[in-house]
């Protein structure tokens, strides 16, 4: 296991940092449809997750595009469209995603 030292001089390890940057109960599902699925609009997104808040799912959104592992282009049209990506450091993400899907896939 890697043990690293923040500017604190706590120690942290790697695992603990990948969850700050994709834990919550929904930053990873909201990853595996970009994933997945690719670019999609915010009302795209919200039909795949239909158990999340408005505001809970615009935070996380918001989270994820912060860390750098989605993108977020607005365009100026009448109504606002608004469509979320992979980034490239999100898609490194998807051997991971991958990975809990077969997983999960398998205790289903």
């Amino acid at each position: 296991m890697t043990v690293q030292v923040n500017e604190d001089g706590k120690l942290k390890c790697s695992i603990e940092y990948t969850l700050r940057k994709i834990g919550g109960k929904w930053k990873t599902v909201i990853l595996w449809h970009l994933g997945v699925d690719g670019t999609l609009r915010y009302n795209e997104i919200r039909a795949l997750m239909p158990g999340v808040a408005d505001k809970v799912m615009s935070g996380q959104l918001k989270e994820l595009e912060e860390d750098g592992l989605i993108s977020r282009i607005q365009y100026e049209t009448v109504p606002p469209k608004v469509e979320y990506s992979m980034t490239e450091l999100g898609k490194t993400l998807m051997p991971v995603l991958r990975e809990m899907h077969r997983w999960g896939t398998e205790q289903e």
